[in-house]
């Protein structure tokens, strides 16, 4: 009851500056899609009828089916105590022993992040180019020092939590819908006939009918990149602001592609060249379109702030899950949902500055942006449908949802496959990089749970007290604390055992077997203490949630005084010398790293896997840097593990004489 009062206590209530904040936080990427999506479905066509009229009616469809049904409806009701996101996702089926569903979220979390890299360099830079409006004889080079400088100044902005973020872009991107809705709509009065785009017909004959319609597709689902976020960054705002939210962005969305539907019916027969309409259909003064371009650059900062955001709680979820390496995170206001993670800001920092410098502008940029984030659609989707049919009990009803949805997405993966020659390698090999990555975490940690062995612990009691009296072996520490894979007082790790009493006799006053679960709910924080042996040993297990911050080292000496306190324990010291002037007993750690055993005969493939986890290891939070573990009061110590049949060798004795 206190856990679930605690929940609720820590939900963001529905709430007019809840949902200002949302605006600046999710909306950005989606947000300033109208900027760029028609330039690119019109592309260096001749402007028909049919080509406006079919793909307003694709983009409405899409904005419809994709963001609202599936995102804003259906995902949103699939959140994990509040957070949202694929990782929380699978957190909520895992529990049914499917093993097949790690790898939809290993894939679906590799390509958000690799879409990082061309989001945040896409968005800006499109802005940017708006300066051509104002000054045609602005050089390249101009522009791309422009946005690398807007880009490392945004990176910078992300340590200060995106609370922060959200209080200074709401109003911002508050102003950019309106400014859309109303500079659509002066143009859609004009031409109130392209409200018949509606119309799904329309979508239906530009696919079929309409000459390389298909590949139009590509094209068209950039006005839904962003949408993911939306799922994402549940945690930082909540459902009810998310949904209350949407309703206005998406009017405002359509306002302004409808309206540049009606301009481009205005140009009928004709070819678009170099210009953008949304640039197009506004009022062509110099100080408006000075406005225009400055509120348009806001607007694309923020819609980086969408993704990158997301990607923070996405990593977040995934170290939780051991399905990333160990890295640091802070919390930098005690705003539910605030993380930032210093090692991702200054990867995607530098990917994006390095897209920038690669593409130049953003219709070469625009091949390599949405393929990523297709397979990322998929992958939710895939999750998504498996959770409404096992959860809900609703085979039929999810059956003809994945069919809906798994349609369209695989429609618009495939329009989208084409733009692999031209920009989209760049995001599916960074991707296919984060995947290898995790796939070798996963096989990694199977292949270490399938050989690590648990020993029932009352068989060893009577030896742990034999060796506590034991004088001829030497005292390792008063007390010495070992951190524990066994989650129950029953069994314990065997490697604790073999570096007790086999590496090196450990001998000590107290031995403390300590076990850190991290649990779905995201602000518990509760232990539970078994004596093992009174005064003698004890098993203790903290269990935090994803949201509490897992300073170990902390939270034991307040589990140490609250037993002190209780008289379960002393905490002076037994040497006489300090014991008159009451000082503290003497503390050690142990942690314990398994290694996979060189007596062991295992695969090619299973060699690479080990090698490949020793290296992101090597590079990852330590064990003790993650719990806040003193290195004053720290051992570490490689224990061998056997993770294939031990190998076999043949010698026979010879007999001099």
């Amino acid at each position: 009851m206190n856990e679930a009062n605690s929940y609720n206590k820590h939900l963001t209530p529905l709430s007019a500056a809840g949902v200002l904040i949302s605006l600046g936080i999710i909306y950005g990427d989606i947000g300033t899609s109208p900027i760029y999506t028609f330039r690119f479905i019109v592309g260096t066509q001749v402007i028909t009828k049919e080509l406006i009229y079919g793909g307003l009616s694709c983009v409405f469809w899409t904005l419809t089916l994709i963001t609202t049904v599936k995102y804003v409806y259906l995902a949103l009701s699939a959140d994990n105590k509040g957070e949202g996101g694929i990782f929380a996702l699978y957190a909520l089926v895992r529990r049914y022993k499917t093993s097949w569903v790690i790898y939809p979220a290993i894939i679906g979390c590799a390509t958000l992040i690799s879409d990082g890299f061309i989001t945040p360099a896409m968005s800006v830079t499109s802005a940017i180019e708006g300066l051509k409006v104002l000054y045609p004889t602005i050089t390249t080079n101009t522009i791309i020092t422009i946005v690398i400088i807007i880009l490392v100044l945004l990176f910078v902005f992300q340590q200060f939590g995106s609370g922060v973020v959200g209080r200074t872009f709401g109003p911002i991107m508050l102003l950019w819908f309106g400014f859309l809705a109303v500079t659509g709509l002066a143009h859609l009065v004009h031409k109130p006939e392209i409200l018949k785009a509606i119309n799904p017909v329309y979508a239906f004959d530009l696919l079929v009918k309409y000459p390389g319609g298909f590949w139009i597709l590509g094209s068209v689902f950039l006005c839904t990149t962003g949408a993911e976020a939306m799922y994402s960054d549940l945690g930082h705002v909540g459902k009810g602001n998310v949904r209350i939210s949407w309703g206005f962005v998406k009017v405002a969305l359509l306002l302004s592609y409808f309206g540049q539907g009606a301009w481009l019916l205005e140009h009928e027969s004709k070819v678009l060249g170099n210009a953008i309409p949304f640039f197009e259909i506004l009022p062509q003064t110099e100080a408006f379109l000075i406005f225009s371009v400055l509120l348009a650059t806001l607007a694309t900062i923020i819609a980086s702030q969408a993704l990158i955001s997301g990607t923070f709680t996405l990593v977040n979820e995934a170290m939780k899950l051991k399905l990333w390496p160990a890295s640091r995170v802070r919390y930098p206001s005690q705003v539910k949902g605030q993380i930032y993670i210093p090692a991702i800001n200054w990867i995607l920092m530098l990917g994006c500055i390095g897209v920038v410098l690669i593409f130049k502008s953003s219709p070469r940029m625009e091949g390599a942006y949405g393929l990523a984030i297709t397979f990322d659609m998929l992958m939710t989707t895939s999750l998504l449908m498996y959770y409404f049919s096992i959860s809900r009990k609703s085979t039929f009803r999810a059956l003809t949802l994945a069919i809906v949805f798994f349609s369209i997405e695989g429609a618009f993966l495939i329009s989208n496959l084409n733009k692999f020659p031209h920009g989209g390698w760049f995001t599916f090999t960074i991707a296919f990089l984060f995947f290898v990555m995790m796939y070798i975490l996963v096989h990694a940690r199977k292949l270490r749970d399938r050989h690590t062995e648990f020993v029932d612990l009352k068989h060893y009691v009577g030896m742990i007290q034999d060796l506590q009296a034991d004088t001829t072996v030497p005292k390792e520490a008063t007390n010495l604390v070992f951190l524990a894979m066994a989650d129950t007082k029953r069994y314990i790790d065997s490697n604790i055992i073999y570096s007790i009493f086999k590496k090196r006799p450990k001998r000590a006053d107290v031995y403390w077997f300590l076990h850190v679960d991290t649990v779905d709910s995201p602000f518990t924080s509760k232990y539970v203490v078994d004596t093992i042996i009174p005064k003698r040993c004890f098993f203790v297990r903290i269990k935090l949630g994803f949201k509490t911050d897992h300073r170990v080292n902390l939270i034991y000496n307040k589990v140490l005084h609250e037993m002190a306190d209780s008289g379960e324990i002393d905490l002076t010291s037994p040497y006489p010398s300090l014991h008159k002037y009451s000082m503290m007993a003497d503390f050690k750690f142990i942690i314990l790293h398994s290694w996979a055993s060189s007596d062991s005969e295992i695969s090619n493939f299973d060699r690479l896997i080990i090698q490949g986890y020793r290296a992101l290891k090597k590079y990852s939070l330590s064990t003790e840097e993650l719990y806040g573990i003193e290195a004053a009061n720290l051992e570490l110590e490689k224990v061998p593990i056997q993770v294939g049949p031990q190998a076999k060798v043949k010698i026979k004795r010879e007999r001099e004489g």
